[in-house]
């Protein structure tokens, strides 16, 4: 049978963001892509899929504004506070909630956990499998606690049956693991490639805004951690959810990057336990609860998670190298970074790093990706060099420049208030935040302008062993002698 024209007729479409070409150009064209990956093949999106797919309610009526009420429809709340904040206060109905995360973080965990005390509450979710059987799901739940009524398994990849269920079960939740397993029978690509994904999450959406029905996508991410799939997919989602694993720790963030009912700036905090994720409602004092007293080498620093303070300790160990090339290794803190901050105090702190084996260490497997976290790390390195611990009840933070000078760091206030919550008294910070930070009951806040100032202040007598740095005009003196 001759194929039409039309079923002949392909694009090129981008993988990041859906744009389609209908030529081969190598690249993504569009200016606000800039995708590093080439332009695949695809057949194009569908013009004008029928309605029975999707929406079986036919036409929508028009609704004036003025007579909606939002009481109507009210939030769903879920157990804890942790995911009922990063959500914006619980489960909008008819929203669509993307949740991705590395395989193995506990995505899967976390959406049967929802759907379980959903169950409980008296309501239907419906569960579609597209990767997991029913049996290994039973034996998820039983894991977690979870006895399953209330809880239906669909183990369907066909976007069109997945829809004909949910118009006759009419469930009160949605849960679709993973979203890249799902395909379309007018597209002619496999599972998971950009059409299959964008098509099969129009259709979703369509009908849970439709149905009021809210809608959890499970989703994959790529080596450098983006949403597989194009980006079509996070514009069409009002939630972008993401489930991060901290290095060899048993905890979990959730952080969203996008949410059309709340903050984008909110994260939750949960441990990975035998029984599943449990939320850690103060995770500055869980970070802090195994500190060993006035220990060598290490200080705290008050780091923000989205607008949440968390109080994590940064250990460093420094060591005589006996080889060639001394050693610069960093868990948890950028690489490069390190390396830029042991050049610094070693140039402008007066610290013999030169020839130091260099180990720093975030306790508790957290990740700092933020500037804040600079001083206390140089000032750990200091305690470790000079063999002399940092006051218990002190804490650091502060963003380091390549001249030594100790740059403000955002929301000061935000960090001193978590520090005097935890009962530390003295906080070492920048002089530039001075205008930023009011001192709460019990506090006293000490400002520094360099790197050197702020390792006098925190140590004391232990800066009788670094050596003054050399002024200016001598240095120019002795290098014109040839010293």
């Amino acid at each position: 049978m001759v194929r039409s024209a039309e079923n002949q007729r392909t694009v090129f479409a981008c993988r990041d963001c859906g744009n389609e070409t209908a030529k081969w150009s190598g690249f993504c064209p569009s200016p606000a892509c800039g995708s590093a990956l080439p332009l695949v093949e695809v057949k194009p999106a569908l013009k004008a899929p029928s309605a029975a797919s999707w929406n079986s309610t036919g036409r929508q009526p028009l609704e004036e504004l003025s007579q909606l009420d939002p009481e109507d429809r009210p939030l769903i709340s879920l157990p804890g506070q942790e995911i009922n904040r990063v959500l914006g206060g619980g489960i909008v109905a008819g929203s669509v909630v993307l949740l991705t995360g590395e395989p193995g973080v506990g995505k899967s965990t976390l959406l049967l956990q929802i759907a379980g005390y959903l169950a409980c509450q008296g309501k239907h979710v419906l569960y579609v499998t597209g990767e997991e059987s029913p049996h290994q799901i039973k034996i998820r739940s039983q894991r977690l606690g979870i006895t399953g009524e209330g809880i239906f398994i669909l183990p369907e990849s066909d976007v069109d049956t997945i829809l004909e269920k949910l118009d006759e079960c009419r469930p009160a939740l949605v849960i679709v693991d993973s979203i890249q397993t799902l395909y379309c029978r007018e597209v002619a690509s496999g599972p998971g490639s950009v059409a299959q994904v964008r098509e099969s999450g129009l259709r979703l959406m369509r009908w849970a805004k439709s149905s009021h029905t809210p809608v959890f996508l499970a989703g994959h991410v790529t080596k450098d951690g983006g949403v597989a799939g194009p980006r079509v997919l996070e514009h069409m989602v009002d939630v972008v959810t993401y489930l991060e694993a901290q290095d060899a720790g048993a905890y979990r963030i959730l952080r969203n990057t996008k949410n059309r009912f709340g903050s984008t700036s909110e994260v939750g905090v949960f441990e990975m336990t035998g029984l599943g994720l449990t939320e850690v409602t103060d995770p500055s004092k869980a970070m802090l609860a195994q500190r060993y007293h006035e220990a060598v080498g290490a200080a705290v620093v008050p780091v923000l998670e989205g607008n949440r303070p968390l109080m994590l300790e940064v250990q460093a160990l420094t060591s005589p190298s006996h080889g060639p090339t001394p050693r610069r290794v960093g868990n948890g803190v950028d690489y490069n970074r390190l390396l830029m901050l042991s050049a610094v105090a070693s140039r402008r702190g007066g610290l013999d790093l030169a020839g130091q084996d260099i180990i720093v260490n975030v306790a508790g497997g957290f990740r700092i990706s933020e500037p804040a976290a600079d001083l206390p790390v140089v000032l750990a390195m200091a305690s470790s060099l000079l063999n002399r611990a940092l006051k218990n009840d002190l804490t650091v933070f502060g963003e380091v420049g390549l001249s030594g000078e100790v740059r403000p760091a955002p929301q000061a206030q935000r960090r001193v208030q978590e520090a005097a919550r935890l009962g530390f008294s003295h906080c070492i910070l920048p002089a530039a935040n001075r205008e930023q930070a009011d001192p709460p009951p019990g506090m006293q806040l000490i400002y520094v302008g360099s790197v050197r100032e702020a390792v006098q202040k925190a140590l004391g007598d232990g800066i009788s062993q670094v050596p003054p740095e050399i002024p200016p005009a001598l240095r120019q003196e002795t290098a014109l002698a040839g010293v």
